[in-house]
């Protein structure tokens, strides 16, 4: 069987990656990534040289490309992981969220049409459903809450999800959707909230927190999640959307003291900055569906996974030191210098 897993260099990606060539030995796993900021070749290096492992430099939004790797290759099965996903950067430019995340997302599916592959799965956000309330913890997301977008990031994902279960009606096209909550662990880009907060207070640097800190995610370990998507794609139902979330709600503060706490570093280091535009309140989701029935749970609890996040970031200094030195860094400057309060 042969699996192409788009954004393959990316955090969740590459753990994917990981994952299958650990679980499944008889797979071809070819990975497609245009190493745009976030795709880091170097997270790939212990699997470069494995024969069950091809890494092809294309973006999914080149059609010529798409059609050439998918002639190649002939892959049975397309999971889509790549996308521009960073909020502040689709507040930033939104159009190349669209071009990506839409206009990509609909190149692969064509080329899944043509080659006849037996499964395209796109991997989402539960973003898509916007927020709900601080003061209503009874209230989760289901896979029938209305989609509800605060972000040009969040639309795009929503467009490119409606799109896919588009596809399935007209085309008959098979696909399955999953819709996951924050992800964290190793090989996580620097500008995401947990390896911002490690690497900064490693380095003694302020530790920005939106607003007042209050907002809370439903956090989900990216292991866990891999095993989720594994389980979709042999196992899911074509046409479904499935959503995958931790029970693992917390508010941003806590996190960031929690970690901090970790490191042994001081309080005194947290600077509250000017509130993201249209920030989400709360996200936390209902993952009863892919529980009843593919028999998924969530098998890491927070604490235990932010615990061995933050010592893998320890024991990788090299990776994110290489990543903060070029253009991270004038993003990073961008971003929160002058937002300091």
């Amino acid at each position: 069987m042969t699996v192409f897993v788009t954004g393959g260099a990316g955090f969740i990606g590459s753990n994917f990656i990981f994952y299958m060539l650990h679980k499944h030995h008889d797979y071809r796993i070819v990975c497609i990534d245009s190493l745009t900021y976030a795709g880091n070749l170097s997270t790939l290096s212990s699997v470069m040289d494995d024969p069950a492992f091809r890494f092809a430099r294309i973006s999914i939004t080149d059609k010529e490309g798409i059609d050439k790797i998918f002639e190649e290759e002939h892959p049975d099965t397309v999971v889509n992981f790549a996308a521009e996903s960073h909020v502040d950067r689709s507040i930033e430019n939104p159009s190349i969220f669209l071009e990506t995340n839409i206009i990509g997302t609909q190149i692969l599916m064509d080329a899944c049409r043509k080659y006849g592959v037996k499964r395209f799965h796109q991997v989402s956000t539960d973003e898509v459903y916007g927020d709900l309330p601080l003061d209503r913890p009874d209230l989760f997301f289901t896979e029938k809450t209305p989609l509800k977008t605060s972000s040009p990031y969040s639309a795009s994902k929503a467009s490119a999800d409606l799109l896919v279960l588009a596809y399935h009606r007209t085309y008959g096209l098979p696909v399955s959707v999953s819709r996951c909550s924050n992800n964290y662990g190793p090989y996580q880009f620097p500008e995401k909230l947990i390896p911002l907060m490690v690497i900064n207070a490693l380095n003694g640097k302020p530790l920005p927190v939106y607003g007042s800190g209050e907002n809370v995610r439903d956090w989900l370990y990216v292991e866990d999640h891999c095993k989720a998507v594994d389980l979709i794609i042999h196992n899911g139902e074509a046409g479904t959307v499935y959503n995958v979330g931790g029970h693992n709600e917390m508010r941003n503060i806590d996190i960031v003291k929690t970690i901090i706490g970790i490191l042994g570093k001081d309080e005194s280091l947290i600077k509250f900055v000017e509130d993201r535009k249209g920030h989400d309140r709360r996200y936390a989701i209902d993952p009863a569906k892919i529980s009843t029935d593919l028999g998924w749970k969530p098998e890491t609890a927070f604490a235990e996974g932010l615990k061995k996040t933050v010592q893998w970031y320890l024991d990788n200094q090299i990776w994110w030191e290489e990543i903060i030195s070029g253009e991270y860094r004038e993003y990073y400057d961008k971003m929160y210098a002058k937002r300091l309060v």
